[in-house]
């Protein structure tokens, strides 16, 4: 049989991730070759606000998969919308690579060790809104660009610090990058971080099937909770809003906040509940249970505002 087809953006990162599930499939005896392509996101540097379309780091990719241009399509899921296009399936989500953010620095400070006004980058609303919780004197500043283009400003004095998924760093083998592990109960990371996301087309079995062998379920019920939350708050991947799922042998936990976008405010909620056989719709349960909490604290109000 002909190789099955990978579309992949073409950044370092991007093409990391796709080589790894190139790699994952071959193991498997399954031929595939990548389809690198260029998204809307890689070419227009403008922040990615509530004026611009989410996706736009996936739509081109989902679009060669609907276009028969490709067959697999790997994404970083915290750049996955969470709305479903019936004719595109999730086959897997293989296992989760470390979820936590770094603060990336010259001198490789701490978050309380930074300069008072230092100038933080970064292009999530999510970082800027827990980093101001912590430390409201800091200057958040948008920064765009792949994590090469990123460093390189950090390098010419643009930032004081940036922040940057750990996982990204690993795929990339910067190992020796100064940079601190920001804690969790500072900086919770964004539904789906830190994971993949193989999507195929709904009607290709020998994609599916080729693919779903890579799943790891419990990272699948740590993200599609997280996910699932994040739709039914109706909050898109540009919202404020940052949460992990856990997986403890049959135990899903859920941990969920949502902030305003200048870090005064701040709304958590958790929750846990015991995996059924079927193992997404309990973390489905969970998902909408820890929304709902949130939703009546006044989670809504605070999405709405940052926009």
């Amino acid at each position: 049989m002909s190789p099955l087809r990978i579309a992949t953006r073409k950044s370092l990162l991007a093409l990391w991730q796709a080589e790894h599930i190139q790699a994952l499939l071959g193991a498997n005896e399954e031929k595939a070759e990548l389809i690198p392509m260029v998204s809307v996101g890689d070419t227009d540097m403008r922040p990615i606000d509530g004026s611009r379309q989410v996706g736009v780091f996936t739509k081109r990719i989902q679009q060669a998969l609907l276009d028969n241009e490709a067959d697999i399509a790997v994404h970083s899921l915290k750049d996955l919308p969470t709305e479903v296009d019936p004719a595109l399936v999730l086959a897997a989500v293989p296992e989760r690579e470390t979820i936590e953010d770094s603060l990336v620095s010259p001198a490789g400070w701490t978050l309380d060790q930074l300069p008072e006004n230092a100038t933080v980058g970064t292009g999530s609303k999510r970082r800027g809104a827990q980093l101001l919780n912590q430390r409201p004197d800091l200057r958040i500043e948008n920064i765009r660009g792949n994590v090469q283009t990123r460093l390189e400003k950090l390098r010419a004095g643009d930032y004081d610090a940036i922040i940057l998924a750990e996982a990204g760093i690993l795929r990339l083998g910067l190992n020796d990058l100064e940079r601190q592990l920001l804690p969790l109960e500072v900086m919770l990371p964004a539904p789906g971080q830190g994971a993949l996301g193989i999507e195929v087309r709904s009607d290709d079995e020998r994609a599916y099937d080729a693919c779903h062998r890579l799943n790891h379920p419990p990272a699948h019920a740590a993200v599609h909770a997280e996910r699932t939350l994040l739709a039914a708050l109706h909050g898109g991947c540009l919202a404020p809003i940052a949460a992990l799922g856990q997986v403890n042998g049959q135990t899903l936990s859920l941990k969920a906040t949502v902030l305003s976008a200048d870090g005064k405010q701040r709304l958590d909620h958790a929750g846990s509940i015991q995996l059924g056989k079927d193992f997404l719709s309990s973390a489905s349960e969970l998902a909408v249970e820890v929304a709902a909490a949130l939703e009546e604290d006044g989670a809504r109000e605070l999405i709405t505002a940052s926009r």
